[in-house]
């Protein structure tokens, strides 16, 4: 499958020919579920997915992402080399790193997009694993350079819809813990990852990205793939923002970290085991911490604005 590359000479997202044919193309598929016709391949459709992935449209992108998953995950379309290929594609520097660290513009759409078929990509390798060793470590650094590279975390944008970027890496990293290949290390590596998007000192999460990123170390909870100590010790760090000065990064920190440990809080206590008493006492404790209005907190000083 021959790579399909960002069009500059036109612009970023292809041409008007192209998106206008996609479109339809799309339509089509969905009409009659994703079926090809004769003569029809699906090297065709992916090279004008790839070339409209970060489009600003958000129908479109919508489309692309539902026809990956129908392809990749529902019906199997790609072979292994296939996929191979579209991952290595897809985390290089026109669609995963694409303009990396650019803020307020319509890059983020492109990385932001290109992760998500990178999980589902990786949720195919790890049911009938075809990555080799030497491609699951280029994988690990690649997701965790994204998370903590990545600048723009606007969530819902009034007129290209989702960009959500925090909350997409978030799901690629969910799928990266669950390899046998994640070691302790990694597991580690994730949870500090988690806790740089958490303190990124200018976006406080309003679209629920704290849920996605709590599905990421609430799956190392039910799966035991830490033990409870040592996220219990990770919940306890989140709380070590209060230590800082009184900046807007402190308050970023601050909320974030409120936010992400109520939502593990009310997931582990649903379970109703009993197993996990060292963990909700954790985050109980990092939640009084944290919460500048509760009483009970020396940092309390009832007059913030």
């Amino acid at each position: 499958m021959k790579a399909c590359i960002l069009d500059e000479d036109v612009n970023e997202w292809g041409t008007k020919d192209t998106r206008t044919e996609l479109i339809h193309k799309l339509h089509r598929l969905e009409e009659e579920q994703y079926i090809l016709r004769e003569g029809e391949s699906i090297q065709d459709f992916t090279d004008l997915m790839l070339r409209h992935i970060g489009d600003p449209e958000p129908e479109l992108r919508e489309h692309i992402y539902s026809t990956f998953y129908i392809w990749l995950k529902r019906d199997n379309k790609f072979t292994d080399e296939e996929m191979r290929h579209l991952l290595t594609v897809l985390m290089d520097d026109r669609y995963l790193f694409y303009r990396i660290g650019s803020v307020d513009d319509h890059s983020v759409l492109t990385r932001a997009f290109a992760v998500l078929p990178i999980a589902l990509i990786m949720q195919r390798d790890r049911i009938q694993p075809f990555l080799t060793p030497k491609d699951f470590q280029h994988l690990k650094r690649s997701l965790l350079r994204y998370y903590q590279e990545e600048k723009d975390l606007r969530g819902y944008l009034a007129a290209e819809g989702w960009a959500h970027a925090a909350a997409h890496g978030a799901d690629a990293l969910e799928e990266l813990i669950r390899y046998k290949e994640s070691d302790i290390e990694v597991q580690h590596e994730v949870l500090m990852a988690i806790t740089g998007m958490l303190h990124n000192g200018v976006r406080i999460f309003d679209e629920e990205e704290d849920e996605r990123m709590a599905n990421v170390v609430d799956t190392m909870i039910s799966e035991s793939l830490l033990p409870q100590q040592e996220i219990a010790d990770w919940i306890h760090s989140l709380a070590q923002c209060m230590e800082w000065p009184d900046t807007r990064a402190q308050r970023v920190a601050r909320v974030n970290g409120k936010n992400m440990v109520r939502s593990l809080y009310f997931r582990t206590l649903a379970r109703h085991d009993g197993n996990h008493r060292r963990l909700t006492s954790a985050m109980l404790a990092a939640e009084a911490k944290l919460n500048r209005f509760n009483g009970a907190n020396p940092a309390y000083g009832g007059d913030e604005a």
